[in-house]
């Protein structure tokens, strides 16, 4: 459904694609993550068409998007901030949308009163886009991005700054309009939410290091995962224990990335060593988070050092 061959994208002296190759088939869920400046926002533009690569080629439904204008027209875009009208309405900004695809009134109304319902927003359709929560606005843009009924939906961090319950109901419509049919490729600052694709790419310094399942990556994790708790102290207390590749805050819990040969034995000495008091301590099953905390560090895919 989407096909990324060797794409890159240079600004001046930064490369902030480099040759990236990638495959999402029809009906997935894709999650793009990395850290800030990683590449994510550029990538997704180009496979819009909204940026011209420095090389390369995208493909859209077996169908080159250098060749094919029209192509563009099976592909629903969300950028990374709100960017509708806000002294507009919610529906005076869907018709506006729709009238740039040169789409009927009737066809207009009738596609928006279907994706209103789906997202809830139908009670609200005379408000102005200003007076929206943080959750709503993002609906909103959901909603102007669905009103063409694309087959590929391309959302760069939808739901970034929106509260838990927001991101939990924006999800929801993402799992409804995938049964549906839709292939979605979403960049994500969230790893719950990576743990919901069906395929999860890392992208780090413009290169995509490793594409795979959320389970594919959890069983391969090459270290071990400590979870600990202590009544003081901070992650750079454990930078001195042998084999601990990496230690941080995880909630109010610290979680360690050790070798896999490393023994749980050295972290326990040095809690007696720091005179800190360890109320739980125990290895657990490694989550999205530390496989990210992982690329980001190593900036490779761990199993590929």
């Amino acid at each position: 459904m989407i096909k990324v061959e060797n794409l890159s994208k240079e600004f001046a002296q930064i490369t902030a694609v480099d040759n990236v190759n990638l495959h999402i088939k029809k009906q997935e869920i894709l999650g793009l993550v990395g850290p800030d400046g990683a590449g994510k926002t550029t990538m997704l533009r180009m496979i819009c068409g909204l940026l011209e690569p420095s090389q390369g080629q995208v493909y859209l439904m077996n169908e080159s998007l250098k060749n094919s204008e029209e192509i563009k027209d099976h592909i629903g875009y969300m950028p990374q901030r709100f960017s509708l009208y806000g002294d507009l309405t919610v529906m005076e900004n869907i018709n506006f949308f729709g009238s740039l695809y040169k789409l009927s009134k009737k066809t207009i109304k009738e596609r928006a009163d279907e994706i209103l319902e789906l997202t809830n927003l139908h009670p609200f359709k005379k408000r102005f886009a200003d007076n929206l929560s943080g959750g709503m606005k993002q609906k909103l843009a959901l909603t102007c991005a669905l009103v063409t009924r694309p087959d590929i939906l391309i959302l760069d961090e939808p739901t970034y700054g929106v509260d838990p319950e927001s991101r939990k109901e924006f999800w929801k419509i993402l799992y409804g309009l995938n049964k549906e049919g839709k292939t979605i490729m979403v960049s994500t600052p969230y790893m719950d939410e990576a743990e919901l694709c069906s395929k999860v790419a890392f992208i780090n310094n413009g290169k995509v290091t490793a594409v795979n399942s959320p389970s594919f990556f959890k069983n391969n994790f090459p270290f071990r995962v400590i979870e600990l708790q202590v009544e003081k102290g901070s992650p750079s207390c454990f930078s001195a224990v042998p084999g601990i590749l990496e230690s941080y805050f995880y909630g109010d819990k610290y979680h360690l990335i050790i070798d896999k040969n490393e023994q749980m034995e050295n972290v326990e000495q040095h809690l007696r060593a720091s005179k800190l008091s360890a109320t739980m301590l125990k290895e657990i099953r490694p989550s999205m988070e530390d496989i990210f905390v992982a690329f980001a560090e190593k900036e490779v895919a761990p199993w590929n050092m």
